[in-house]
């Protein structure tokens, strides 16, 4: 076993919260970042080539945080003269009667968000390859695009390397040992650092319970499709096609977004933000197809986008790790202190780790958080303590 116990800092997980944090850190502290799996992998939630990015949320605070993520993320793009972000706009379509249609609308208002509200006949002349059901309202997120996600990912890590920052991948975590000094043993070796951020993702739970603690998180396999355009080009990201996000108000629990056919050519990518329970290292077993989910994805796109094949031409698979309330957990260990958690980032995490990261790497080193974390306190749940 190599001792390593020169390290100020020690981040566990790898994807775009853990390497966000580890990039912040690496500034100031020596850091390491550790991942069980062979980087680049697409076992977790952070994998795949486009994430949405918007402003437009029910809740102020994620509106807040998106204000300084635009600009973090243009700061990376700076630092790596790299393009990690294209503006498309995201339409939120719903239902006038829709408390959360209702809240993104006075949200985007209240914090003077560049918007639309879009009249039926504005609608149908600009998206006519929309089939808008006549009850349904739509507004336009004018900032709002996407995230090239896989080269977000890995100009974290190239950027956190290129810092001083060491990475420690195909190592999996088997101790975490609490102290003054954090000591974490994987299958390679033993490193020691003065603060251990969690940001593991599916893995949390597993993680965590080596420091007597199990949370309220729920682990759901997702299905992620693509749908082949039946013309070529129809909402294509070249002809300035929006991503979009359909809210419901009762026809179902969860809602459907899309984004502009991009990184498969002819293919638009369409999913159900919801998923079916799933242990993440099972996650590949086989199940048959087609998924309810997939069955409602195909309904609904031969109502509302019928330019588009109702059968999938794709499908992957990702990971969301869901609190109770689907907002985050950002916050201290409730018995150690240097050990900080960030988990629960429920399908809409993506957009905001630049900020998720700058306030992962403030707890960690003893800094007041740049914003307010009430939100996303470990104490608002009931919590399982192992000890």
């Amino acid at each position: 076993m190599v001792v390593v116990s020169d390290f100020d800092a020690i981040v566990i997980g790898a994807g775009i919260q853990g390497s966000y944090t580890a990039y912040h850190l690496s500034k100031n502290s020596k850091t390491l970042l550790i991942d069980q799996f062979a980087l680049p992998h697409s076992r977790g939630s952070s994998h795949g080539q486009t994430r949405i990015i918007r402003k437009a949320y029910s809740k102020t605070c994620y509106t807040h945080m998106m204000t300084e993520c635009y600009q973090l993320w243009k700061q990376l793009e700076a630092e790596a003269n790299v393009e990690l972000f294209r503006q498309t706009g995201l339409l939120v379509l719903g239902q006038e009667e829709d408390p959360d249609f209702q809240c993104v609308k006075s949200t985007l208002v209240d914090n003077k968000v560049p918007m639309m509200t879009l009249t039926s006949a504005d609608f149908s002349t600009r998206f006519p390859a929309i089939r808008l059901p006549k009850e349904v309202s739509a507004i336009l997120d004018e900032t709002a695009g996407i995230l090239y996600a896989d080269r977000a990912l890995k100009t974290l890590q190239d950027l956190f390397r290129r810092f001083g920052g060491t990475i420690r991948d195909g190592e999996k975590v088997v101790e975490i040992h609490p102290g003054s000094l954090v000591a974490v043993t994987t299958t390679t070796g033993i490193y020691r650092a003065k603060s251990l951020v969690i940001t593991a993702g599916p893995w949390t739970n597993k993680l965590l319970n080596l420091v007597g603690l199990q949370l309220p998180l729920k682990t759901l396999r997702i299905i992620v499709c693509y749908w082949k355009e039946k013309v070529p080009g129809t909402y294509g990201i070249s002809k300035g096609f929006p991503c979009f996000l359909r809210m419901f108000s009762s026809a179902f629990q969860h809602h459907f977004y899309g984004l502009p056919s991009n990184e498969y050519p002819g293919l638009m990518k369409v999913c159900y933000h919801n998923g079916n329970d799933s242990d993440p290292d099972e996650r590949d077993i086989a199940f048959r197809l087609p998924s309810q989910d997939v069955n409602l994805l195909s309904d609904f796109l031969s109502k509302e986008f019928p330019g588009l094949d109702p059968k999938p031409a794709v499908i992957e698979y990702c990971m969301y790790t869901n609190t109770p309330d689907l907002d985050f957990i950002l916050d201290h260990h409730p018995d150690h202190r240097n050990i900080i958690i960030g988990a629960g980032f429920s399908g809409h995490g993506f957009k905001l780790a630049p900020v998720v990261g700058k306030v992962l790497s403030e707890l960690c080193i003893g800094k007041k958080p740049s914003y307010d974390l009430s939100p996303f306190k470990i104490h608002r749940f009931s919590f399982k303590s192992l000890l």
